[in-house]
C-alpha cells in the first residue's frame, strides 16, 4: 500500500485531471447477442483489475500538493452500472436512448473518491447490435494505446480464443527522437534546412495557438468555454479498409493521409452547406500523435516491462494542422485536399516543433507548476477547431466472455474542443465517430458530409487509375 502510494501521476494525467480539464475515452463495444451481464463481476475482479495498479487506486494530493497514486479496495458495485430503459420498443427507439446515455455520461464526471473507471451495461438490442458494452475511463490513468491494450486483455478471439490477437503493422516514430532526426537531417542538407525552417515556423505557431491567437469561429466552432461539460450530440460511420488501402496505394500516402484527407473534405462541405462564408475561414485541427518507438501493437505485459519502447501511461504530442481551405478546385479534385492534408503532416513530422513544445511544457510545468501547464494545454485545445484521434484494433472478431463483439468505436470526452472525431480499426472496416457539441453541430449532416467526401474521393481515385 505505501509503495502505490509513492507513485507520482504523471504529467500528461496530471493535465487532464485539473481544475481545467477531466477528459475520459468511453469505448464502446456492439454485442452480437443478448448480453447475460452475470459473468460481468468475476471478469472485472480476476482479469480487469490485475491488468494494472491504476485500475484499483485514486488520485490524491500529499502535503506538498503533489499528486499520487493510491491503492485502495474497489467495490465493483460502484462501477457497474445497468440503466433500464422502457420495455417492448423497437431497435430505433433504443438507438436513441443509447445516444442519449452515452451524451449523459460523457457530461459526467468520474468520482474521484473512487478507481476512474465505470462500466455500463445496456441490455436492449440497437440498430447495430443486440447489446452494448461502454467502459468508461479516465485519461488520467493511460492514452488510447495503453486503454486499448488494457481492453484488448479482457477480450479473446471469437473464432479460437488459443489463438492471440493480430493487428496490422505501424511504423516507427521518432519524431521525438532528437539525436535520429539530427542524424538524418545532416545525411541530407537541404532537409536539415527545410527541417529546421519547418521546427521555428512549428515552434512559433504552437505558442501561439495555444496562447494568442484563436481559430475563427465557424459551424464546427463556437468558441464556447463550457462545451467541455455539455452535451454531445453523436453519430458513426464505416468504411471498408481494403477501400481505404487501395486508395492509400493510388496515391503515394499514407492510411492516415487518407482518413485526414477524407475528414477534412467532409468537414469543409459540412461548413459550406451551413454557411458558405465559413469554407475558407481559418480552422486548425489538433491531431494527436503517438510517441512512443513502435512497429506493432503491444501487450499490456510488454507495456509495464523496464525500458520498453511502448511504455503504459500517457505518451502522445499534439500537431497543430491547419485544415486545408474548401476553393472550387477543391470540389472538382477531391484528391488535392488530400495532398494538401499530406504535405502538412509529411512537413509536421519532419519539423522537431513538438519536441520544443513538449520541453517548454515541461518547463511551464517546473516553474510555474502543473495547473498553469494545464492551463496551456486547455488553451491548445480550446483555440482550435476540431480534435482527431485514431487507434489500431485488432484484425480478427474479438468476443467477451463468450458474447462476441460485432463493432467497436471510442468517444473521448470532456474537452473544451467542439468536435473530436476518432478512428478506430477493427475487422478490416474503420469506423469514424463523432463527438459533437449538441445544439450547435449537427452530428448526423456531419455524418452524411463525410460519407459524401468519401465517395468522392473514391471516385476520383478510381477514375483517376482508369485514365
Amino acid at each position: 500500500m505505501e509503495e502505490e502510494a509513492a507513485v507520482p501521476v504523471s504529467p500528461i494525467g496530471y493535465y487532464f485531471n485539473s481544475s481545467m480539464m477531466s477528459i475520459s475515452i468511453l469505448c464502446v463495444l456492439e454485442i452480437e447477442v443478448a448480453i447475460d451481464d452475470s459473468p460481468a463481476f468475476s471478469l472485472l475482479h480476476d482479469v480487469f483489475l490485475p491488468i494494472t495498479p491504476r485500475f484499483s487506486s485514486i488520485i490524491v494530493a500529499d502535503q506538498k500538493g503533489v499528486k499520487k497514486w493510491k491503492k485502495v479496495e474497489v467495490n465493483l458495485k460502484d462501477h457497474v452500472k445497468v440503466p433500464i430503459f422502457p420495455l417492448g420498443k423497437s431497435p430505433q427507439f433504443y438507438e436513441k436512448c443509447l445516444q442519449d446515455y452515452l451524451s449523459k455520461i460523457s457530461m459526467e464526471e468520474l468520482p474521484q473518491s473512487q478507481p476512474l473507471w465505470q462500466l455500463h451495461i445496456i441490455k436492449y438490442p440497437t440498430n447495430n447490435a443486440a447489446g452494448t458494452l461502454i467502459f468508461k475511463l479516465h485519461h488520467a490513468l493511460g492514452d488510447g494505446f495503453s486503454l486499448m491494450g488494457a481492453l484488448l486483455s479482457c477480450l479473446q478471439r471469437a473464432d479460437d480464443p488459443s489463438k492471440p490477437l493480430t493487428f496490422p503493422s505501424v511504423k516507427t516514430r521518432a519524431i521525438l527522437n532528437y539525436s535520429n532526426n539530427m542524424h538524418s537531417m545532416f545525411r541530407n542538407v537541404p532537409r536539415f534546412f527545410s527541417s529546421m525552417f519547418n521546427t521555428a515556423s512549428d515552434f512559433y505557431c504552437s505558442i501561439v495557438k495555444s496562447s494568442l491567437v484563436e481559430d475563427d469561429q465557424t459551424p464546427i466552432r463556437s468558441g464556447n468555454d463550457v462545451v467541455r461539460w455539455g452535451p454531445r450530440s453523436i453519430a458513426t460511420m464505416a468504411f471498408p479498409l481494403h477501400q481505404i488501402k487501395q486508395i492509400k496505394v493510388n496515391l503515394g500516402a499514407t492510411i492516415n493521409d487518407v482518413v485526414t484527407g477524407i475528414i477534412f473534405l467532409g468537414t469543409r462541405l459540412y461548413m459550406q452547406e451551413v454557411s458558405k462564408e465559413s469554407s475558407n475561414l481559418n480552422s486548425t485541427a489538433i491531431v494527436l500523435l503517438n510517441t512512443r518507438m513502435l512497429r506493432s501493437f503491444s501487450s499490456v505485459k510488454e507495456m509495464v516491462k523496464p525500458d520498453t519502447k511502448s511504455p503504459w501511461g500517457n505518451h502522445f504530442a499534439f500537431l497543430h494542422v491547419p485544415i486545408p481551405n474548401f476553393t472550387d478546385s477543391g470540389l472538382s479534385d477531391p484528391l488535392e485536399l488530400i495532398k494538401k492534408a499530406q504535405q502538412i503532416i509529411k512537413s509536421k513530422r519532419s519539423s522537431l516543433g513538438v519536441y520544443l513544445t513538449a520541453k517548454l511544457l515541461e518547463a511551464v510545468d517546473k516553474l510555474r507548476g502543473p495547473e498553469a501547464a494545464a492551463k496551456y494545454v486547455h488553451g491548445t485545445l480550446k483555440n482550435s477547431s476540431m480534435g482527431i484521434t485514431n487507434m489500431v484494433g485488432p484484425m480478427e472478431q474479438v468476443s467477451v466472455a463468450n458474447h462476441p463483439v460485432k463493432g467497436l468505436y471510442f468517444l473521448v470526452p470532456g474537452s473544451p474542443l467542439s468536435l473530436i472525431v476518432t478512428v478506430v480499426s477493427y475487422m478490416e472496416k474503420l469506423r469514424i465517430a463523432i463527438g459533437a457539441e449538441d445544439g450547435f453541430i449537427d452530428s448526423q449532416k456531419l455524418k452524411s458530409c463525410m460519407e459524401n467526401a468519401y465517395d468522392m474521393i473514391l471516385k476520383a481515385t478510381t477514375s483517376a487509375t482508369t485514365t
